[in-house]
């Protein structure tokens, strides 16, 4: 009698064991200041949809969650660039940026995770090579409101055709 107990007891162990294991690997966490898109290769790619702080479900072998980072983060661009008479002024550009959330999915399918390696310091050196060569070195130093406002304009308008949101630029 004692011994039945004790195998029945030994199998349901095994058995709530495996569920458990199961269970913990269908299971992801996104923490504070991040959000997840879910990769399915049943419906053939990246789900349109972002998933929040919490504890979610996937499943294993066909979904897999990919989790970005969505808090402001800073970035110095430097650039070296002429200015309207060539006189070559070394200008270093502060930006603090983050992704827009509900453009993740597009985000994360056109450039990947790396997109901030990729496109800020691209369009940064873009926008400071156009702008700083419309003035002299000494407007750079007097108008240098008028630049400053000038470059951020243009580069948050940049920065928004590729997902992205820019907090300040300075």
């Amino acid at each position: 009698m004692a011994e039945q107990i004790l195998n029945r007891l030994g199998r349901m162990s095994g058995a709530l064991a495996a569920g458990a294991f199961t269970v913990s690997q269908c299971l992801y966490n996104v923490d504070g200041g991040e959000r997840a898109v879910m990769f399915d290769s049943l419906r053939g790619g990246i789900r349109p949809d972002v998933r929040g702080e919490g504890t979610h479900f996937f499943i294993p072998f066909l979904q897999r969650p990919n989790i970005i980072d969505i808090r402001t983060k800073p970035r110095e661009i430097p650039s070296i660039t002429g200015t309207m008479y060539l006189q070559m002024v070394n200008i270093k550009m502060r930006v603090l940026w983050r992704p827009i959330v509900e453009e993740l999915p597009k985000l994360y399918q056109e450039l990947g995770t790396d997109f901030d390696e990729r496109v800020l310091p691209s369009i940064g050196n873009e926008v400071l090579k156009s702008i700083v060569a419309q003035y002299n070195a000494e407007e750079l130093l007097s108008k240098r409101a008028e630049v400053s406002e000038r470059i951020k304009t243009e580069m948050t308008k940049r920065a928004r055709n590729f997902h992205l949101t820019l907090d300040d630029v300075a």
